[in-house]
């Protein structure tokens, strides 16, 4: 009589519409407003740089100079220190500065720009894990519905038996016991259901009722590249090294503009002064600014910008490392989960519902206990729920594969 429910555990759920992980990417793109925030942040710095290598605003000074009462114009004519006159002043950076100040912000930017494409890889990325632990948390809840409903025959059998005196008591407390235990299953995996959902909604920016359909079936295929090309795609494209490498860059220049502060700045300017009948006034004069404390203000300066300038390496030799290390670890996540996931489908779970056809002909016939079909039973439940997991820790592992080595792994 059980072996007619045996197939209840590979049947399929019921075919649902489902929504393609690539459009809700999508979506998310587009809506998704930690990565806008960054956008955002990147459009704003990249107006710096012609804003620092511009000159700052010349000055226009009116005024008069009187001679008697203090009004505008007294003497004016009479008195050779009397005038009405303007004055236009311009200070002017030393030699370079200019330059490598907008040098400086340009990197500042670029940096801006390699965090915006970070932020986008995380989401993306996020999105994809949240995608795949939903569908392993749908597929768990169904896998459990299904043990559960063939577990509810056996019980009813093992019931039948106990009431004729063909059975043990404990048969029967053993199956109510795991009815119960999948129930405490059914409810973990509804909760981690429940906060995918909203967590792709969040990601989405979209209202938390909003219903996430997915596909039934998820597979497997081999890892697109092997590992060394990984590290070379890293190396290449990853955001994270490259505005290391920017902030790097960026250090440099810093230090560069703190060496050009042992150069005086200056400040041009140039007056007209009418003097009424007497002949008008000119005067042109050159201001500098002397770097008179360089022993305590300039040199604290290049050497804070040198130490930032180490700092900036160090980072960047770490995060590189620390990188790689990442992706040697998630390939080899994926690489086991892509094997384990070829042994269930080839040997373990082939063999596991064979042992419990087996098991079950015998229990029908007298020649088997309760318990034996039992724990061939579990070993099928067990090895499947394993199965999707593995499929889940397969395409989690690719996500943050993508993420770390700057998209799409191809």
């Amino acid at each position: 009589m059980l072996d007619r429910f045996l197939l209840v555990i590979i049947a399929l759920p019921v075919v649902l519409p489902a929504q393609p992980l690539a459009s809700l990417a999508e979506e998310a793109l587009r809506r998704n407003h930690e990565i806008l925030a960054a956008q955002k942040r990147y459009e704003s710095l990249r107006q710096r740089p012609s804003q620092e290598s511009s000159l700052p605003d010349p000055i226009v000074s009116f005024g008069y100079t009187a001679n008697g009462p203090p009004l505008p114009g007294a003497g004016l004519g009479t008195n050779p220190t009397s005038n009405i006159g303007v004055m236009v002043s311009q200070e002017m950076p030393a030699p370079g500065k200019r330059t490598l100040r907008g040098q400086v912000a340009s990197k500042e930017a670029e940096a801006a720009f390699d965090d915006y494409l970070a932020i986008r890889l995380s989401v993306t990325s996020r999105l994809a894990q949240a995608y795949h632990e939903l569908h392993h948390a749908t597929v768990s809840i169904a896998s459990v519905e299904r043990s559960q409903e063939l577990l509810r025959n056996m019980l009813r059998i093992a019931e039948s038996r106990y009431s004729v005196g063909r059975g043990a008591q404990q048969d029967v407390f053993k199956a109510q016991t795991q009815l119960a235990v999948f129930e405490t299953q059914l409810e973990r995996f509804r909760q981690e259901k429940i906060a995918r959902q909203i967590e792709i909604n969040s990601l989405l920016d979209r209202l938390q009722s909003t219903p996430i359909e997915i596909p039934d079936e998820m597979t497997a295929t081999p890892i697109p590249v092997p590992l060394d090309q990984m590290l070379a795609l890293a190396r290449a494209r990853a955001p994270i090294l490259s505005r290391d490498a920017k902030d790097v860059q960026r250090s440099e220049l810093s230090t560069n503009l703190a060496r050009k502060d042992y150069l005086p700045d200056y400040t041009v300017s140039a007056g007209y002064f009418n003097q009424g009948s007497m002949p008008p006034m000119w005067q042109a004069r050159v201001d500098f600014k002397l770097p008179a404390y360089f022993w305590r203000k300039q040199r604290a300066e290049v050497a804070g910008q040198e130490a930032a300038a180490g700092q900036a390496r160090h980072t960047y030799t770490f995060d590189r490392t620390a990188l790689e290390a990442q992706i040697r670890e998630q390939y080899s996540i994926a690489a086991t989960a892509l094997k384990l996931i070829g042994l269930y489908e080839s040997s373990v779970m082939p063999g596991a519902r064979l042992a419990l056809e087996s098991s079950t002909a015998s229990y029908e016939t007298g020649k088997l206990d309760f318990l034996a079909v039992f724990s061939n039973f579990m070993n099928v439940v067990d090895y499947e729920l394993m199965y999707h997991e593995e499929i889940m820790q397969f395409h989690v592992a690719l996500a943050r594969l993508e993420e770390l080595t700057g998209g799409p792994l191809q």
